[in-house]
């Protein structure tokens, strides 16, 4: 029909295109210049401030309108623009010849220049201000959150100097509750209500999220348009990151009906969200002069910076009792067997953790309750439910009869933590959260029919602003984020406990599994460390090789140099290391025979994983280039004394000298080798490094930090040739293997090409299988004089394998990267072990001590 009217819903509010308004408020002019400094747009106020019509700006080099002395400070302000949506401001400017002095906000936005000035408010332009660290001072003192946000509430209204400052914050959904607030005598209070998300509609806040600022000088004031209202392509000017940008009709209605005559809002950001506002009215106009205002806005990314702290350590603090009780409640279980027979002591051990009112387990088809929970017949319904929706995570809900309508659960049960605790069919630890019963004053109700209004088929606001109650029933108090992490560290200790209760077969089958879980998320921040670490290590290395060959041994000499600091460390479960036995062993795999050439003196020390590791990088690459420039090189007498101490203060201190080599010069320029000799110390470690290039041979003193350092294994500290400590690897042209056939079992295609190469580079002829079905055809068909075994193989392992080649008498190695323990783990405890990468020396090593058949 043609009088009907689309409907009105609190939609409406988020249509609206709150940025492109195509008018300012008239305190202040605009101009939108070109990048060539042509004036594209002007406010129609331009008179009133620079003394030209707006319409004779339009197509005139700004240069025309402006001092040279202003453009060029302008100019330069430009160049400290840093990313989109950033905003310089230049204050106390004299842009005309009669020395008229003005405030500028200049930003870029849609490759235009947006200048926008107001005249400097004399009176306030020597005013003495707030010191932002006496302020900060003061909001670090506060105790609580809630006297934080009072002082802060504070500390803004006397920044601003406006009737009303509310600290504003937002929900989940959008809504907010104003947590503090600082006003004037006689005017009432807002503290604690409540505003429905329409209030501040979704694109203001996405707006609210850019441009951290917005001042509103006078409701009544009347917009000034910028013209030409559309450019050459028919598009409006994009006003998101301006400072007179005019206000929204709606919003100034609504302004009006809470009797605001100006209004002034400061971001408050946490953690690259809105968190909230501080919220500034006051009842009659009032424009703070810019530099306040300035001041305002650092004020208000402080508050947030001192916020995201406080609320992190908070956190913290939480998650960190939390998983003292879940620590204390796996020990507790160790021999306890009970858990369905009497679950009240878990609700008892896990209430402190995560606040519940109850709690259900089901495990294996049975279940426990205790407290305030669902009967027997919906929890086995609600478990359903989740098994089949919640795909084996952390699951929560506050309104637990909306979310599961056909459940028929008690209405006293409103909310529910749901923690998974095996895989398929998925046990439960459920907690549960009684009803809410709240009052929640709402400054309106925010479920109140909408009408039209003066404005068009938009929603008006409301009328009156009393307090409005409303009962919430059916909704409890919403599971936090801290209390979700909270519950996933719950999770994978009650995975333990449920591995406890299982039977024998069960149970083994399940802790595999488990301890897969659980070593891959203790791992997984160590292995990409390790694989950005080799990454940097293969860009870099690019950069200084010569050709292919001499970049793959650039390569391969500095991952395995990692792999055997690795293996050190690993070998004590990633306990300190010895610093002599690391360069003993680094030593002994890159120079060989020739390793004698190295003196050592000073009694050992044990370096801490991160240490050791950085150790082990920057004595490979000192003994690389020695070795090819210095006096390890060639077959001449040079040597290398390398020697190290601790300092009073404990740090080690660590002396590397190069004699009768061959005349040292400094390099023309770095490589990443020698990258890796001056900079790692001191980057990884904070310790110290310094390199000299001395003409009688290279010298090197590194000081490793005390904390790096755990003290003395009480060896000697006479000078041992390395040579005769440490068994000399076989070259590359012996083959012990030579006439032997080999099988290796290995199921990754490039790890099996890897091994195969090494294998015949020793002389062996190879027969590579991928699984355990493929081994035993080709054992069926052959015999072998050894094999090489990669435990895992997917979902199975070798040692079925190695009972066959037991029972033939075949000599074979384990090869694995999980450790020895894992290897072990079967009726072959006594084969030789082979930690994975393969490497020419590690293969060698492990060959030396079999007893392998004659050549034949």
């Amino acid at each position: 029909m043609s009088g009907a009217r689309e409907p009105v819903d609190l939609t409406n509010c988020d249509r609206e295109p709150i940025h492109q308004l195509g008018a300012v408020q008239p305190f202040g002019f605009l101009l939108a210049i070109s990048l060539d400094w042509m004036v594209t747009r002007a406010s129609a106020n331009l008179t009133e401030f620079l003394g030209v019509p707006q319409a004779d700006a339009l197509g005139r080099p700004i240069s025309s309108l402006i001092t040279p002395e202003a453009l060029h400070t302008i100019r330069n302000k430009l160049t400290t623009l840093r990313g989109p949506d950033v905003v310089e401001r230049i204050f106390d400017i004299a842009l005309l010849s009669d020395q008229s002095r003005f405030d500028l906000a200049v930003h870029v936005i849609e490759n235009q220049v947006i200048l926008e000035g107001e005249r400097c408010q004399e009176e306030k332009r020597n005013a003495p201000s707030l010191s932002m660290r006496s302020m900060m001072s003061r909001l670090d003192q506060t105790e609580t959150l809630e006297a934080f946000f009072r002082e802060g509430a504070r500390q803004a209204r006397a920044l601003t100097g406006f009737d009303r400052v509310m600290v504003y914050r937002f929900d989940e959904g959008g809504s907010g509750e104003v947590v503090a607030e600082a006003a004037r005598a006689g005017i009432g209070s807002f503290l604690g209500l409540h505003y429905p998300a329409s209030d501040i509609p979704v694109q203001a806040r996405a707006l609210y999220l850019r441009n951290l600022f917005r001042i509103i000088a006078n409701i009544e004031a009347v917009p000034v348009p910028v013209l030409p209202t559309l450019d050459e392509h028919g598009q409006p000017l994009d006003l998101s990151m301006s400072v007179l940008r005019s206000v929204s009709p709606i919003h100034i209605e609504y302004l009006k009906n809470m009797g605001v005559g100006a209004s002034l809002s400061i971001s408050i950001v946490v953690d690259g969200k809105l968190w909230g506002l501080f919220a500034c009215h006051h009842y009659g106009p009032r424009l703070p002069s810019a530099q306040n205002r300035s001041t305002a806005e650092l004020f208000g990314q402080m508050f947030a910076s001192r916020l995201e702290s406080r609320e992190r350590r908070l956190a913290l603090d939480y998650e960190t009792k939390a998983r003292r009780i879940a620590d204390r409640l796996l020990t507790s279980v160790v021999d306890n067997a009970s858990l369905l027979d009497d679950p009240a002591w878990l609700i008892e051990a896990l209430a402190d953790a995560i606040p519940a009112d109850g709690i259900g387990v089901w495990i294996n088809g049975r279940l426990a309750l205790a407290g305030i929970v669902p009967d027997e017949r919906a929890f086995t319904a609600l478990i359903r439910h989740l098994n089949r929706n919640a795909a084996g995570r952390i699951y929560a809900v506050d309104r637990l009869t909306e979310t599961y309508p056909d459940l028929a659960v008690d209405d006293a049960v409103a909310g529910m933590l749901a923690i998974p605790i095996s895989r398929s069919p998925r046990d439960y630890v459920v907690l549960f959260r009684q009803e809410q019963v709240r009052t929640v004053r709402w400054a309106g109700d925010p479920h109140k029919p909408v009408d039209y209004g003066p404005n068009g088929p938009r929603l008006t606001p409301r009328k009156s602003f009393e307090a409005w109650s409303e009962l919430v029933r059916g909704r409890s108090l919403p599971f936090t984020e801290a209390e979700r992490r909270v519950a996933e560290t719950i999770r994978v200790t009650l995975i333990e406990v449920v591995l406890r209760l299982t039977d024998e077969a069960s149970m083994a089958r399940q802790t595999a599994n488990e301890r897969q879980e659980l070593l891959i998320a203790e791992l997984n921040h160590r292995v990409r460390n390790i694989l950005s670490l080799i990454t940097g290590i293969i860009r870099q290395s690019q950069a200084t090789a010569v050709s292919v060959g001499d970049y793959i041994r650039q390569i391969e000499g500095r991952v395995q140099s990692l792999a055997r600091a690795h293996d050190q460390i690993t070998r004590d479960h990633w306990a300190p290391a010895s610093l002599r036995q690391l360069l003993l062993a680094e030593t002994a795999a890159y120079l060989g025979k020739n390793a004698q050439r190295i003196q050592m003196y000073g009694d050992d020390v044990l370096l801490e994983p991160q240490a050791f590791s950085t150790a082990a990088l920057v004595f490979h690459e000192l003994m690389t280039n020695s070795a090819k420039y210095g006096s390890l090189s060639g077959t001449g007498s040079g040597t290398v004394e390398l020697g190290w101490h601790r300092d009073d203060e404990g740090n080690l201190s660590i002396g590397w000298r190069e004699k009768n080599g061959p005349p040292v010069v400094e390099p023309t320029r770095q490589g990443f080798g020698s990258t890796i000799i001056r900079r790692s110390i001191p980057y990884d470690l904070g310790g110290k490094a310094e390199v000299r290039y001395v003409r009688d041979g290279l010298e090197a003193d590194f000081n490793i930090p005390a904390r790096y350092v755990v003290g003395s294994t009480s060896e000697r500290s006479d000078p041992i040739p390395v040579g005769a400590a440490e068994r000399n690897t076989a070259p590359d042209n012996h083959q012990p293997l030579l006439g032997l056939n080999a099988l290796l079992v290995e199921n990754n295609l490039i790890i099996a090409m890897d091994g195969e190469e090494i294998l015949r580079r020793l002389g062996a002829e190879v027969a590579t299988a991928p699984s355990v079905a493929e081994a035993m055809e080709i054992l069926a068909d052959r015999s072998f004089d050894l094999a090489l075994l990669d435990v895992n193989l997917g979902d199975e392992t070798s040692f079925g394998i190695a009972d066959r080649l037991a029972a033939e008498g075949v000599p074979f190695v384990f090869a694995t990267g999980y450790g020895e323990g894992i290897a072990q783990a079967n009726s072959h405890s006594g084969a030789p072990v082979l930690q994975k990468p393969y490497t020419m020396e590690g293969v060698t090593d492990i060959l030396g001590r079999m007893p392998l058949p004659q050549r034949q």
